[in-house]
């Protein structure tokens, strides 16, 4: 029996250990310590963040976000279904109501064209996800923003050293969200990170970081006693999550190539399927840099991707599908959504199959899961045939060879 071949294994760069050792031999383990505000310096320096705050998740900077664009009873929030649940959930804790919209067939990213029927005067925010760190077309999102003067948030869960046009992603809107869960490209086991953009919200951002309280200022000798000043919550990082962070993302370069390296190999693999109409491979268009967080197939149909998924299984392979989408889910169907609401979001989801891409997977197991893949078809007799969307984008090689 072969030894499996795992779904996901977080990169060790060679420094973590190190620096937790520092820390510890400080005795400096609580928050906001040296490796905190270095892993800010970096991510400000490295991607151009104006103002950065390391927090202890994605969900901590999403809903740090809500409660920055001052969301509340009544206000809308436009957002894809396609998402984790913490976008929305952010939505809901502030008071406000979630209006998914559809998906385009070529990024799986929201689809701006469906953004602007669904503005009503309750609108307050759009909260565009940046799916597998490809971007979404922000130029067009942040123009509708500025017409109607709703604010944007960026979930870059997904797209951290990712860019669009040349500038990063989760930069771009008034907000961004960043993760440093252990599945992510650059992590801490669990992390994440909040970019403010606008210069008037960065002060209340770091009283609502830190329980709502001024501690920061009294911390730098700007006020004799800190207190009570604004809502808030526990949102800083321990510095030991920090010290790991730190040498991830100062790595980032090294991993976002070894990552590439894998993502290119895939679509050179696997270019002859997609060619048969077997599958389809992702689309990143030509104005976006992306971080390679992962890799996906769109099979023909959903009991396509059940099978391989199951075959897979069975020789030792770990693949998984992604988000159930958010309309359809119990949690949706009390928001009065159902299925059938968003097509290609439901029939996109129920396509899609992700494969396993790390720095540490080996190129013996990528041929593995190719030739895993070929078996898979040749058994099943398959010609199957990719439906295609006039709207889809560039293939990924023709992107890279431009």
């Amino acid at each position: 029996m072969k030894p499996e071949i795992a779904f996901h294994k977080p990169f060790l760069s060679g420094n973590e250990l190190s620096y937790i050792a520092q820390t510890v031999s400080r005795r400096e383990i609580g928050a906001d310590g040296v490796f905190t505000q270095r892993c800010a310096q970096l991510l400000r320096e490295r991607l151009g963040v104006p103002a950065v705050f390391i927090l202890n998740s994605c969900t901590a900077a999403l809903e740090m976000a809500a409660t920055l664009c001052e969301l509340g009873e009544g206000d809308e929030v436009i957002l894809p279904s396609f998402t984790f649940a913490a976008t929305a959930n952010a939505v809901l804790r502030a008071g406000a109501r979630p209006v998914f919209v559809d998906i385009r067939p070529d990024t799986l990213n929201i689809d701006e064209n469906l953004v602007e029927p669904a503005i009503t005067r309750r609108t307050k925010a759009i909260f565009p996800i940046h799916y597998a760190g490809v971007a979404c077309e922000m130029d067009r999102l942040m123009a509708i923003a500025c017409r109607y003067g709703l604010r944007v948030v960026e979930d870059a869960a997904h797209a951290v050293n990712a860019f669009y046009r040349g500038r990063a992603l989760g930069t771009i809107g008034d907000f961004g969200a960043y993760s440093f869960h252990s599945t992510k490209n650059y992590t801490s086991g669990e992390g994440g990170a909040l970019c403010v953009r606008l210069p008037e919200k960065v002060e209340r951002a770091e009283i609502i970081r830190d329980k709502g309280t001024d501690r920061s200022r009294f911390l730098r000798g700007e006020v004799a006693r800190y207190s009570w000043v604004d809502l808030g919550g526990s949102y800083l990082p321990s510095e030991i999550s920090c010290a790991f962070l730190c040498a991830q993302l100062e790595a980032m370069g090294r991993i976002k190539e070894l990552r590439r390296r894998i993502f290119d190999d895939y679509y050179l693999y696997l270019s002859e399927f997609e060619e048969k109409g077997c599958l389809r491979l992702p689309r990143v268009p030509q104005d976006c840099d992306t971080n390679y967080h992962l890799f996906y197939i769109l099979l023909p149909e959903k009991a396509v991707r059940d099978r391989l998924l199951k075959y897979f299984r069975q020789k030792g392979i770990q693949a998984h599908f992604h988000y159930t989408p958010l309309h359809s889910s119990p949690m949706g169907r009390t928001l009065g959504y159902s299925c059938g609401d968003f097509p290609l979001t439901e029939e996109l989801s129920g396509r899609l199959l992700r494969l396993p891409l790390y720095p540490d997977l080996r190129p013996e197991e990528q041929v593995r899961i190719v030739d895993c893949l070929r078996s898979f078809f040749r058994k099943a007799r398959a010609t199957f045939q990719t439906p295609r969307s006039k709207s889809a984008g560039q293939s990924y090689i023709a992107t890279r060879t431009a």
